[in-house]
């Protein structure tokens, strides 16, 4: 990676970061309302306290075990970017000053409000800084081992991961809405998490149906350098034999093949279908399910 993307990386992980504690500071600690992860914690102890635990003190404490499981298990570089984004998430946390005229915008009833956007703005930082590689810590970790190793969604094991440390805000000031606004706020970050970090990761089923199959085929196969299937067919309008290609790509690769389509046959027939995934080469892994298949495999018998 050259200096120029690595400098962009890091620039992307401090804006994700930035927003993640800009949410948490804006919207949801002074509304009392605790969310998931290290800052959760964090904020726990920060009340339970009685506002002398720094938040940011109590995040980076918590991370210096996680970071060495980060480095050995996730490689050189994610250690780096992580350490990195620790020490950012404690200074925002530490030293980040919201301005009043944010908070005045919201009152005691309007708690359900600051969840509903503390959870937004925190979800799209956390994923502007998966993205780039990075991490805030804690439960980014948890999320970037296991979706490394398993096919899961990376929104549910927040939310798993967070309903025991959220429902720990009952001990701020004993009131049982307070896990209520936490678990609506940490319903909708997963929510965001899963939208924007798997949403580009879908994929889609192309059928096209043209008498330009072989230059369709050919300009897909060079410039998107995707595989291309000629399967036979046969129109049983004018009974005339033809091929009909099926391309499988990314749903934000979608575009890119219509132009191809659109400028090479105007009249092509397309038909598109959501998949549910796709694994191979240029697609996603097979990874280990988690559980021990119990198909037998039998030995082909010839005769």
């Amino acid at each position: 990676m050259t200096v120029i993307n690595q400098v962009k990386s890091y620039f992307l992980i401090s804006v994700g970061l930035f927003l993640y504690a800009f949410a948490w500071k804006a919207f949801l600690v002074p509304n009392e309302i605790t969310g998931g992860g290290v800052a959760g914690i964090a904020t726990v102890f920060y009340f339970v306290s009685g506002e002398t635990v720094s938040t940011g003190i109590t995040i980076l404490a918590i991370n210096i075990v996680l970071l060495i499981i980060a480095f050995y298990t996730l490689g050189k570089n994610f250690g780096a970017k992580t350490i990195y984004g620790v020490l950012f998430l404690s200074l925002m946390f530490s030293f980040l000053d919201v301005p009043d005229f944010i908070a005045s915008q919201f009152n005691e009833s309007d708690k359900l409000i600051c969840a509903i956007i503390g959870g937004i703005i925190s979800g799209v930082g956390i994923v502007i800084a998966l993205i780039q590689g990075g991490s805030a810590g804690g439960t980014d970790i948890v999320v970037m081992i296991l979706t490394k190793y398993r096919n899961i969604s990376p929104g549910k094991v927040y939310l798993y991961c967070d309903i025991f440390i959220i429902g720990s805000s009952y001990f701020i000031n004993g009131d049982l809405r307070t896990i209520i606004y936490g678990y609506v706020m940490m319903g909708v970050f997963s929510y965001t998490v899963d939208l924007l970090l798997s949403g580009n990761r879908q994929s889609v089923q192309i059928f096209i149906f043209s008498r330009k199959y072989q230059e369709i085929a050919d300009s897909v196969l060079s410039i998107k350098k995707r595989g291309v299937t000629a399967i036979d067919a046969t129109g049983w309008y004018t009974k005339e034999p033809n091929k009909m290609l099926m391309i499988l790509v990314r749903k934000h690769e979608l575009n890119d093949i219509y132009r191809i389509v659109k400028a090479i046959d105007p009249d092509a027939l397309l038909s598109i279908a959501n998949v549910m995934g796709v694994y191979g080469k240029g697609f996603d892994i097979m990874k280990n399910p988690g559980k021990k298949s119990k198909i037998k495999l039998q030995p082909m018998q010839r005769n």
